[in-house]
């Protein structure tokens, strides 16, 4: 009994208790709440009032750079204005010195009018009074007249007749001697002064004299390598004849070989190839054919060069790349002796110097300077005369008509139809016929060798022909196949026949004729 009661009371007091407690923690909370409340409240309305005196302070900051631009740009203004003003006044200056300057012009133009008014009046006194005295002439003139008419029984008219007809004779005599004078003293002028524009175009030219040889000299590192030019055999210096078509001498200078052949182009190709087989060390067959064929487009690159360099150090432009190949030939190419490149240019220059003091079109007369002997590019490869070949090659590549009628008229051939013409012929003849230009017998031994290789490349199934041992021998080279062994020795036999029949050399001619049977295959 007495737990129940203690139970009735106790749960009574424990929910009191409970409910007290809970109810102080709530108001306890409460009461942070509002602290905290009240806190962020303060610390908002201090930040506010922060932000408030920044602000503050940026629009003060904002009025006082605003003030400055303002004082600023016044003074800009200001200083604008006292420009404008300062020349406004410099202006007025110069006005009022423009107002004196025309009165002053003004006080002298009527001072000047005031003098020409006297001047006038002066010129018609002095009109008048000659008025008078001519008036007084023609009176005495005509006294004198009938006076001489009756003194000499002739009137005026046939005085007058007399005196036309007399005048005339004389005038006529004079006349006739001062046409005579004139001639003459034209004739010597024209003499001297075309003496004198050669002379002159002939001293600023002064190109330096064509020194032709037939053998080029191939410096060697050691004398050892004289062995592999040779060969096992000779068979190394075979090939490489066969392909060049050049003499290789091969003799005791100490560090030197010699190639030997009357063609500058070929030359080359040789001397070219044999220093490249030098430097490599492989010398064989094989070797050799490749290297003298890169050395042949190596030298077509070169020739092209140049003929490059040759129009511009002449200014000539819009030349076809042909024609401008073929002027590169021709620092291969001699006659008698003189290199024809050389000759072209310096007649070019001749050309042009003469027409310039002559008045003509000096760019169009070192054209045809240049151009003149561009058929012995290729008279050694096609028939027909250098003249006649240079006249299709400029007529192919269509150059001017004046061009091509000093191609074709600078020897004769043809008539010249124009001055430039006739002073092609001249810089031509100048230029060859100089003391030391050319040598008759180097041109005609020249020319003997290249009749020897025409006389051969004549035959059927001929491909090659090589002129060497200084004309004594020549190199035939046939196809295989369309020569057999019996063609080879009647083929000889034609060719030194044909040689004793056409032509006129010392000592003996060797034919000899060169036929090879190839086979090759390709290893996959």
């Amino acid at each position: 009994m007495s737990q129940e009661l203690y139970l009735l009371i106790s749960i009574p007091i424990a929910f009191l208790v409970g409910y007290i407690v809970a109810k102080w923690l709530i108001e306890s909370k409460i009461g942070g709440s509002k602290a905290q409340a009240e806190k962020i409240i303060a610390q908002a309305e201090k930040e506010s009032e922060l932000q408030l005196k920044e602000s503050q302070a940026n629009i003060l900051k904002e009025e006082i750079k605003i003030r400055d631009e303002i004082s600023k740009e016044k003074q800009r203004h200001e200083g604008e204005i006292r420009k404008k003003e300062n020349e406004i006044h410099k202006e007025e200056l110069k006005l009022k010195d423009i107002q004196n300057d025309i009165k002053v012009q003004k006080d002298e133009v009527q001072k000047k009018e005031k003098e020409i008014k006297s001047k006038e009046q002066s010129i018609e006194d002095r009109k008048r009074h000659l008025i008078e005295k001519q008036e007084l002439v023609d009176v005495k003139y005509q006294e004198a007249l009938d006076k001489l008419e009756k003194i000499s029984g002739l009137t005026k008219e046939e005085v007058l007749e007399e005196l036309k007809e007399h005048l005339i004779t004389d005038a006529k005599n004079s006349v006739a001697k001062l046409i005579k004078e004139v001639k003459d003293e034209a004739r010597e002028t024209a003499d001297r002064e075309a003496k004198e524009i050669v002379v002159s175009a002939i001293q600023r030219t002064a190109a330096d004299h064509s020194a032709d040889t037939t053998l080029s000299v191939v410096n060697l590192p050691n004398d050892e390598i004289k062995g592999r030019i040779i060969g096992r055999e000779g068979r190394n210096i075979r090939s490489f004849e066969q392909a060049t078509g050049i003499e290789v001498i091969v003799d005791d200078t100490p560090g030197a070989v010699v190639l030997s052949g009357f063609d500058p182009y070929r030359r080359a190709i040789a001397k070219n190839a044999l220093e490249k087989l030098i430097q490599d060390g492989r010398v064989h067959p094989g070797k050799i054919e490749e290297v003298v064929e890169k050395s042949k487009k190596e030298m077509e690159a070169l020739i092209k060069e140049i003929g490059n360099d040759t129009v511009i150090e002449l200014g000539v432009h819009n030349l076809h790349p042909e024609i401008i190949k073929l002027l590169g030939r021709l620092e291969y190419r001699t006659s008698y002796g003189q290199n024809v490149l050389l000759h072209s240019v310096e007649c070019a220059k001749l050309c042009g110097l003469m027409a310039t003091e002559m008045g003509y079109d000096t760019k169009l007369a070192v054209r045809a300077g240049l151009l003149h002997d561009i058929g012995k590019a290729v008279d050694q490869y096609q028939e027909g005369t250098h003249v006649e070949l240079g006249i299709e090659i400029a007529r192919k590549y269509k150059e001017a008509k004046i061009v091509i009628n000093a191609i074709a008229s600078h020897h004769e051939d043809a008539a010249a139809m124009h001055p430039i013409s006739t002073l092609v012929a001249a810089a031509d003849a100048i230029s060859s016929s100089r003391p030391g230009a050319r040598r008759e017998t180097l041109g005609n031994y020249l020319q003997r060798l290249e009749k020897l290789e025409a006389v051969a490349m004549e035959y059927e199934g001929v491909t090659k022909s090589y002129a060497i041992q200084a004309g004594r021998e020549i190199r035939v080279l046939v196809e295989n196949e369309d020569v057999d062994d019996a063609r080879a020795d009647m083929l000889a036999a034609d060719i030194a026949q044909k040689i004793q029949e056409e032509m006129k050399y010392p000592g003996h001619i060797k034919v000899t004729v060169i036929r090879e049977y190839r086979a090759s295959g390709v290893a996959k």
